[in-house]
């Protein structure tokens, strides 16, 4: 049985286990997370976590390096970032359509007083720009910093590049350190079944029935955006910009989009979803060490869905009429800050109460969407790694069309 069979049987299987203990033995649901659900979902989570930061320094310093022309760098750096902001823009003009469409705000009664949430506060775009370069690169590493961490590795890879054969033997070392970490991940995945188990059955398992019937209009039309953006604006993409077949691209990208449901967490399923595009996707492992880490720290589409639904939902709730107006600023406050809140922690919720802050909505309205939030950030990530092999795949496609034109005419 293919490894990807296995972690979907152990998805369906996590979600039935939690389903069924919660509505014919909720007493039972806490001993049996605790001693068992969350330790296997934990354990997995810290395994591939551990392999994060020491793959994202090897593989973006050789991607980098790789790629030789600083030109190149920039050229693909340009067309990743443009992607980014394009497919962010439409995923929140999708999520606020079928909102708009759909009404799951007007179904219903919601109880707005005792919503509340505390958002923390985002640091300024300017800052968190700033603070990209690390002051100590140890100590970007040890906290997980991705944002310093690609600044500094692309540096790292820029310096190889410059020194040529001055530096073969430190290339050789990250190459080597790559594969080992890259087996690494391999043998990580033989895990995946039992933690995806353990991770779903918690999520599934945590959530009580009657919040996820209450919220069951508005749990749809986010479900729907995220599965229309998927097909249409990923699938359209690959198969107009990079000549691909979109079943072909979703199927081969699968186990990757499995892992990153469970783990709920882009940076977590990094190695993983890099592996797959590597080799089932056939994406450069030059292009793929740049484009994907840094997708994981700033393409936020799946978030960006939630939140113009959401802000749609609390409007409708709280009987508040958007402008015009107010919604190109939704639009223009959310694809902004998904670059600017990158690697902050618990970025959705901030980006979120960033934008109802922007069109005068209450933050509290919040406190209506968390309760079921868990369950869509899972369908949120794998959305949002797909984009980023997506585009991983565009890119490559665009630069092997561009060595083919130089071949071509230097002939």
């Amino acid at each position: 049985m293919k490894l990807s069979t296995k972690i979907i049987i152990a998805l369906i299987a996590g979600a039935v286990v939690g389903v069924l203990i919660n509505a014919f033995a909720p007493s039972a649901f806490a001993p049996l997370d605790k001693y068992l659900f969350t330790p296997l979902g934990q354990i997995f989570l810290s395994l591939i976590k551990m392999l994060v930061v020491p793959i994202v320094f090897f593989s973006i310093t050789l991607g980098v390096a790789g790629l030789g022309d600083p030109k190149k760098l920039g050229r693909i750096g340009a067309k990743t970032v443009s992607y980014f902001l394009v497919t962010t823009t439409i995923a929140i003009i999708i999520g606020l359509i079928l909102a708009y469409a759909i009404k799951p705000g007007t179904f219903g009664s919601f109880d707005t007083k005792n919503a509340s949430f505390e958002a923390e506060k985002a640091p300024p775009v300017g800052e968190t720009f700033l603070n990209m370069i690390p002051v100590n690169p140890i100590q970007a590493m040890a906290e997980g910093n991705m944002l310093q961490l690609i600044v500094f590795s692309i540096f790292i890879g820029f310096g190889i590049t410059m020194l040529g054969s001055k530096t073969k033997g430190l290339y050789n070392l990250l190459e080597q350190g790559n594969e080992l970490m890259m087996y690494l991940v391999n043998l990580v995945m033989k895990f995946a079944p039992y933690g995806t188990f353990g991770l779903l059955a918690t999520a599934v398992g945590s959530q009580g029935w009657e919040a996820i019937k209450a919220m069951g209009l508005y749990m749809i039309v986010v479900v729907l955006a995220l599965f229309i953006h998927s097909i249409v604006t990923y699938g359209g993409s690959v198969a107009l910009m990079a000549r691909r077949n979109p079943i072909e691209f979703f199927k081969g990208f699968a186990p990757a989009m499995t892992v990153g449901f469970s783990t709920s967490s882009s940076n977590a399923t990094l190695p993983i979803s890099m592996n797959v595009a590597q080799k089932n996707l056939r994406v450069p492992e030059s292009i793929s060490s740049f484009v994907q880490p840094l997708g994981a720290t700033i393409n936020m589409d799946g978030t960006a869905i939630m939140q113009g639904v959401a802000t749609i939902f609390i409007a409708q709730v709280y009987g508040v009429d958007l402008s015009l107006g107010a919604l190109v600023t939704v639009v223009l406050t959310a694809v902004l800050a998904s670059i600017g809140t990158a690697g902050v922690p618990g970025v959705g919720l901030i980006m979120l109460a960033m934008v109802l802050s922007s069109v005068g909505l209450p933050v509290a309205g919040i406190g209506l969407i968390i309760g079921i939030d868990r369950l869509l950030d899972m369908l949120r990530t794998s959305v949002n790694i797909t984009g980023d092999a997506a585009c991983a795949v565009i890119v490559a496609e665009s630069e092997a069309k561009r060595i083919d034109k130089s071949v071509t005419q230097s002939a």
